[in-house]
């Protein structure tokens, strides 16, 4: 199926402008200037290891609800991590997600991620 001009490049509707950053492409400049700032620490010797677009999958009761791809896992050498989202603008859908994630973190429900061990933030 063709699309005409228009549609391909009426651009993101949020208005966020895709960066690259060490080789990788970010869904915003607010993202990609968090990546820098993330990578500064992991050269001063803050960090151990980021990992970007970090895959969560929400399951309650047994059933998959859905993935979450949080925008930096970081783990400092203390073997704590943070799971850190980067935003801009907070749609409906997001919020929903988000307060899934932060009740199933807590919950000790997150394959991989212990309660005690992980943060989660929010950067605006």
């Amino acid at each position: 199926m063709a699309y005409s001009k228009q549609y391909q490049n009426r651009g993101n509707k949020y208005k966020a402008i895709k960066q690259k950053f060490n080789g990788r492409t970010y869904h915003s400049k607010k993202e990609a200037a968090y990546a820098a700032q993330l990578e500064l620490r992991k050269l001063a010797g803050e960090i151990k290891h980021i990992k970007p677009q970090h895959r969560l999958q929400l399951y309650v009761e047994g059933k998959l609800i859905c993935n979450y791809y949080i925008d930096f896992k970081v783990t400092h050498f203390d073997n704590t991590t943070e799971l850190i989202e980067v935003k801009g603008f907070e749609t409906d859908l997001w919020r929903l997600k988000w307060k899934l994630t932060e009740a199933l973190l807590y919950a000790g429900k997150i394959e991989g991620e212990h309660p005690d061990a992980t943060t989660l933030i929010l950067v605006k």
